[in-house]
């Protein structure tokens, strides 16, 4: 299994100095991948120009979106930045997409909420994948857009999809599902694999899907403080009794030892990439995750 490390965006604090710890703290620890995520109306720097930024802090890991929220952006215009950082980070982009949760980031990107589906997606995804083919998709333009990505088709494509309509789509047009486990356990994810491995095969791949996952961690005496902090902010479009119930019911909390054991369960159960997503932006975050990894 792959383990990857996510950038908590969702923290607040983000400057040019932290960012560069983040960056360089991943790549020369043993992750396969840098993950970020994207929110427009919250304290998340901005998605593609972090990218931009990590494609030229990183050497070596991975670079991963986890999700753009891809009916909020132009899709030809996305498809030539998506393009720039495969062609800067030396083909290390991995796409994942999906529709998004929050009604205000598409009310900020002035997207009307009924592009909020998966048939809008799987109509994007397609004309992205033209315009990185060398299509020419604008009508009356000279050339095709470019850059043409440094990956000959293309990033690998994942979709953010959860549920049976969700996953079914993904199986028409994705590579594999970035998905996550909301409280960090194993049978969560082991249902969810289960309903993608079976929608491939519904829909006739001759290919196995990527299977990722990913959950919320904290470790140390401090952990159940860090993480419920972290999620009550998070899950800022609750009531304050909801906040406090998936603050307190998500995600893992404990010991350097008990995470080792809880990535050894994700290993067996066939998982091909977990990423893990700290609650805090201090850069040892980073360290403290990767002693659990060593262990393995």
């Amino acid at each position: 299994m792959k383990i990857g490390m996510t950038l908590p965006v969702t923290e607040p604090g983000w400057s040019r100095d932290i960012l560069v710890q983040w960056c360089r703290r991943i790549d020369e620890g043993p992750f396969h991948s840098l993950a970020l995520g994207e929110r427009t109306c919250f304290p998340s720097p901005e998605i593609i120009a972090t990218l931009g930024a990590c494609a030229v802090l990183t050497e070596r890991v991975q670079l991963q979106t986890t999700v753009i929220v891809l009916p909020t952006h132009n899709p030809v215009i996305l498809a030539k930045q998506l393009a720039t950082i495969d062609v800067f980070s030396e083909g290390r982009l991995t796409v994942g997409v999906g529709t998004g949760g929050r009604e205000e980031d598409y009310q900020a990107s002035g997207t009307n909420l009924s592009q909020k589906r998966i048939a809008v997606m799987e109509e994007f995804v397609t004309t992205m994948r033209s315009v990185w083919s060398g299509e020419k998709v604008v009508d009356g333009a000279l050339l095709p857009v470019e850059p043409v990505p440094y990956q000959p088709d293309g990033p690998q494509m994942l979709a953010g999809v959860m549920g049976p309509k969700g996953i079914a789509s993904a199986a028409k047009w994705a590579d594999g599902v970035c998905g996550m486990s909301m409280t960090g356990s194993v049978d969560e994810a082991k249902q969810a694999f289960m309903q993608i491995r079976e929608a491939w095969k519904t829909a006739g791949r001759t290919t196995q899907p990527v299977l990722n996952t990913a959950f919320w961690f904290a470790l140390g005496d401090n952990a159940n403080t860090q993480l419920e902090t972290h999620l009550t902010r998070y899950f800022n479009w609750l009531d304050d009794d909801s906040r406090r119930a998936m603050a307190q019911a998500c995600g893992f909390r404990g010991s350097t030892k008990q995470l080792k054991d809880r990535l050894q369960a994700f290993v067996d159960a066939g998982t091909d990439e977990l990423l893990l997503i700290p609650t805090s932006i201090d850069p040892d975050e980073v360290d403290r995750a990767a002693e659990a990894i060593a262990s393995l």
